[in-house]
């Protein structure tokens, strides 16, 4: 008998936040792959909302375009339950909706420090920092990203009023190397998820040479 799979392996999407004081805080594998992905990108040109700009200036670009996704996930604890598994027992999807809730949250240690800080006459506080966050859509798109919203429906609960199911709608704003500087991590993936990007579209670009499409494109009706 073949122990050849009849359907390849389904690679799941995650959200990474990388924080170094607690790094499983933040890891969400999805349970299951959104159906759609939703991706705007917008030009920056020198010349957007330049008055009088030079007509040399036309086709300059500022840097990588602005990029927002949109994805909507799925959490949900009903087979985990079905199996008497923890922590769904106990919490449900709370320890999932939190760890994606994190990523727009100050660490405590450091509010209460700043707190201690600014009590102590110190004027100068410095605002904490977000972790790094990865948006991780298979081995072509790791992206660092920021999260710009979280819309959480929570839709059914148990006795303890934990939610067992929930649909999350998240928004998320790429990062660049013009955002995080090119040889910081996070800048770093982005360059290499440009240059991945690049690659592609050469392939494409051979491809329809190849088979004549462009020729037929510019060729007089």
């Amino acid at each position: 008998m073949s122990d050849f799979p009849r359907s390849p392996r389904l690679l799941k999407g995650a959200i990474i936040g990388k924080d170094p004081a607690n790094p499983l805080a933040i890891v969400v594998i999805f349970q299951y792959n959104p159906d759609t992905l939703t991706r705007t990108i917008q030009a920056q040109t020198t010349s957007s909302g330049e008055g009088g700009s030079s007509k040399n200036e036309a086709m300059r670009l500022k840097g990588p375009p602005l990029e927002s996704i949109k994805i909507d996930v799925e959490i949900d604890a009903t087979d985990q339950l079905e199996q008497a598994m923890a922590p769904a027992t106990s919490m449900g999807v709370h320890p999932a909706l939190a760890s994606l809730e994190m990523l727009l949250y100050p660490k405590s240690a450091l509010v209460i420090v700043n707190e201690v800080l600014m009590r102590a006459g110190v004027i100068e506080i410095i605002p904490p920092e977000a972790p790094l966050t990865l948006f991780v859509w298979g081995p072509k798109r790791i992206l660092p990203v920021r999260i710009s919203s979280l819309n959480i429906t929570e839709e059914a609960f148990d006795t303890d009023l934990n939610p067992i199911r929930a649909k999350v709608s998240l928004e998320m704003q790429v990062l660049t190397y013009h955002d995080l500087g090119l040889l910081s991590p996070g800048g770093s993936l982005f360059m290499v998820h440009q240059v991945i990007k690049e690659t592609m579209a050469t392939i494409n670009g051979a491809g329809s040479i190849a088979s004549g499409d462009i020729s037929s494109a510019f060729s007089p009706k």
